[in-house]
Parts: structure tokens; C-alpha cells; sequence
């Protein structure tokens, strides 16, 4: 039953090391519980809503990806679509958070209509091979760059952005402690060493003055402050369709992307360089985008983080539930959950981004015109803290390169048709 129920192969998994890995996705995209609500209460959200509502709209579309599409991919209110949706839609622009829940709204149903159509499984199937490849090297380096940052090990520079942060104290001292012991487990093939490595780096942190327990137990707050709150006034206005279009530009490649890169390193791509239930997985997406919406929650997204679930051997829908019942758990849990610090989860970010860099040696470096947008990709995507981004530059580059180098006929009208797209999104 189980196996059919989510998908489960008992040649490739057991129960036993899909629960591990379902919980190891939990811990490493347990900081949104913190974020989310942190970033969208500064649009005059209420907090405590926004908590329920974040737990409910990880917990919910995650068993639904779980026990529907069958893959372990987790999903949650996504960052950087939070981070647009309160300080440009709501601060930068002088919207409403109900003018921007009702342009996340209106997201969601762009695309549903896409799925529906099949023109997100087309999108997937125009990207060239190197590029998938590369986007799978290219999340490994922003997840990696992003654990190092939040641990505080690279830092803000004025002269030069990004510099080494102060690795003698607090976060930075405990992820670079965490970051050598879950580093030995694996080499010593220790089962389950990332989640082991969350666990232990958090321990190490209470003496280190990083981790810190308020509590156990709290009753989650009521989701009515922000519940189904839509302002339908500037519907037609200039603004939301730019803003919808934005919603809809990142969120479309940020799950492409995401997609690509964690089943990849799953080997769930089959020799066509077809996904797997694609049309599944962007019907939960799109889907989940709508509800969260009306939960009172900015845009739904797939997370990278999945891909520490898959380096514990996760490879079905089993992973998945596993993740969205933690999610459930921490609902009535929150001060336990969140006392886990950004440093714990540092180790197992930089480990995994390693382990997706594998796919860079299947890119021919020797033929220029696959391998210089493959870089452009890689590089840029924590260069422009944007998985999207450096599809976008990528994709284009590959198009101008080979078209100017007269390679035209490797170029299909899809990839043509891509590039415009991604012009627009330039142009606006």
C-alpha cells in the first residue's frame, strides 16, 4: 500500500531512510517558520497569523506533492517572493498587502492555466541539455552561498559586497564546527549524517550562546486577520499586471530550475532528458500558489532544500509527507523548532551544493558555445542571489552565441521563443 500510495521503489529506498530524509528537509527549511512571517509582517500583517498561515502552506502542499506527484520535493511561501512581495508591492510601490495577496492570487491561476495548457512542460523541454546540467551546479552554489551567508560566515562588504565574516565567535564559529563533523560523518558514511549534523550543531550551539529555547508548547494563533483579504480596486491597472508578471517571471523559473536541479541528483531524469510527473509537480505548484493567497501568504514555491531530503536517499512521495507532517508538528511546537539556528542548517546547505556540483563534469567544455552559457548559468545564479536570473542570462547567451557563431540549426523555434520572453522581462 505504501508503495503505491507515494511512489515508493524498494529497489532504490526503504520506509526507513525516506523518514530520514523527510525529516532532514524539514530541519533545513525550518527557517521560514521564523522568516516568512518576520519579512510580510512589515506590510502591517499580523504576525501571529502569518505563522499558522506559513506552517499550514508548507505542511499542505507538500503531502499534496507527496501523495500526488510521488516525488520528494518539499514546498513553502518562497523567499525572495516574500521579500518583493513586502518591500517592492508594498513599501517600495505603496500597495496594500490585499492589493498584493490579490496579484499572488491572480498568479496562481496564470499558472494553473499555464499547466493545464502544457506550456510549462514545453518551457522545460526548449532549455538546452547543458543548461540543465548547469542549472543543477548553479543551485548548488546559491544554496551553499545562501547557508554561508545566514550563518554569517560571508558577510557584507562596502568595497568589495561580500567578504569573510568573524569565524573566532557565534553563528559563524558554530556552522564552521558544523560543517567539519557533519563533513566527517559523511565521509565515514555515517546513515542519515546530514539530519545528525543539524542536530549535533545545534546542541553545540546552546553552550556557544547560538541556540536558544524559549519554550516547548504553543497553541497556534487564529489565520482570520488575513484570511481571503483581496482588494480588487486597481485589478485592470498597469501596476498589477506588472506586478503579476513579475510574480509569475520568478516563480515559473525559480520551480523550473528547482526542478531540474534536485531531480537530477536524484537520477529521476530519464535518458530524454524528460522530468518525471512534471505536469504533477506545476499542477501543485500553481495550485498551492492560489490557496496560499487566500491563506494570506505570498507566493507558494518549490525549495531547494529538497535536495538534502534527496542527498539522504529520499526518492518518493514518502519524503515529502514525512516533511509536510513535521511541518504539522511544529505548528504546535514553534519555540522547539525554531530554537534550531541558521548555523545548524549552514552544513548541510554547503554539503549539499557540493553534491550538485557533480553535474558540471557532465558539460563538454571543449565545444565553447555549450560551455560558456553553462558558466554564465552556474555562476550567476549566486552572483544575482536569483535562480532565475541565471536561467535568463544563460538561455539568452546560449541563443546569441550560437546564432552569431553560426549555429543556427542547433536553435529551435521554442528556444527563440523563450529568449523573447526573457527580453520582455528585461524590457518591463
Amino acid at each position: 500500500m505504501i508503495e503505491k500510495l507515494f511512489g515508493l521503489n524498494k529497489q532504490e529506498t526503504t520506509i526507513r531512510t525516506e523518514v530520514m530524509a523527510g525529516i532532514t528537509t524539514f530541519l533545513t527549511m525550518a527557517y521560514i517558520l521564523a522568516i516568512n512571517p518576520s519579512i510580510l509582517a512589515e506590510t502591517g500583517m499580523d504576525r501571529g497569523a502569518l505563522f499558522t498561515t506559513t506552517v499550514l502552506m508548507s505542511a499542505l502542499p507538500t503531502i499534496f506533492m507527496g501523495l500526488y506527484a510521488k516525488l520528494p520535493l518539499a514546498l513553502a511561501p518562497g523567499m525572495g517572493l516574500n521579500a518583493f512581495f513586502a518591500y517592492t508591492v508594498c513599501m517600495v510601490m505603496g500597495y496594500s498587502w490585499q492589493f498584493a495577496l490579490t496579484a499572488v492570487f491572480l498568479e496562481g491561476l496564470v499558472f494553473l492555466l499555464l499547466t493545464v495548457t502544457n506550456l510549462r512542460e514545453k518551457i522545460v523541454d526548449v532549455i538546452p541539455a547543458s543548461l540543465k546540467k548547469a542549472i543543477s551546479a548553479g543551485i548548488g552554489l546559491y544554496i551553499a552561498f545562501i547557508g554561508l551567508k545566514s550563518a554569517g560566515v560571508i558577510v557584507n562588504n562596502e568595497a568589495t559586497l561580500v567578504s569573510l565574516g568573524n569565524l573566532s565567535s557565534g553563528s559563524a564559529l558554530l556552522a564552521s564546527i558544523g560543517i567539519l563533523i557533519t563533513s566527517v560523518m559523511l565521509i565515514k558514511r555515517v546513515k542519515g549524517a546530514l539530519l545528525f549534523g543539524i542536530l549535533i550543531t545545534t546542541l553545540i550551539g546552546i553552550p556557544l550562546g547560538v541556540t536558544h529555547l524559549t519554550g516547548i508548547f504553543s497553541i497556534p494563533p487564529s489565520i482570520e486577520p488575513i484570511f481571503m483579504k483581496f482588494e480588487w480596486d486597481h485589478i485592470l491597472s498597469k501596476d498589477m499586471v506588472i506586478i503579476v508578471f513579475t510574480f509569475l517571471f520568478v516563480d515559473l523559473f525559480d520551480c523550473i530550475g528547482t526542478v531540474i536541479g534536485v531531480t537530477s541528483r536524484a537520477n529521476m531524469v530519464k535518458e530524454d532528458g524528460k522530468i518525471p510527473h512534471l505536469r504533477e509537480i506545476f499542477m501543485v505548484d500553481s495550485i498551492s500558489t492560489a490557496a496560499g493567497a487566500m491563506m494570506g501568504t505570498s507566493t507558494v514555491a518549490v525549495y531547494v532544500e529538497s535536495a538534502a531530503g534527496v542527498n539522504e536517499g529520499g526518492r518518493s512521495g514518502l519524503t515529502a509527507t514525512v516533511t509536510g507532517i513535521c511541518f504539522l508538528v511544529a505548528l504546535f511546537f514553534a519555540p522547539l523548532f525554531l530554537a534550531i539556528p541558521a548555523a545548524a542548517t549552514t552544513p548541510v546547505l554547503v554539503l549539499v551544493g557540493l553534491m550538485m556540483m557533480g553535474s558540471v563534469l557532465e558539460i563538454d567544455f571543449s565545444d565553447y558555445t555549450e560551455a560558456i552559457p553553462a558558466f554564465v548559468c552556474f555562476l550567476l545564479m549566486p552572483l544575482t542571489y536569483s535562480i532565475s536570473d541565471g536561467i535568463v542570462l544563460g538561455h539568452l547567451s546560449y541563443i546569441f552565441i550560437n546564432l552569431l557563431s553560426g549555429n543556427h540549426k542547433k536553435l529551435t523555434l521554442g528556444m527563440y521563443l523563450l529568449a523573447a520572453f526573457f527580453l520582455i522581462k528585461f524590457l518591463i
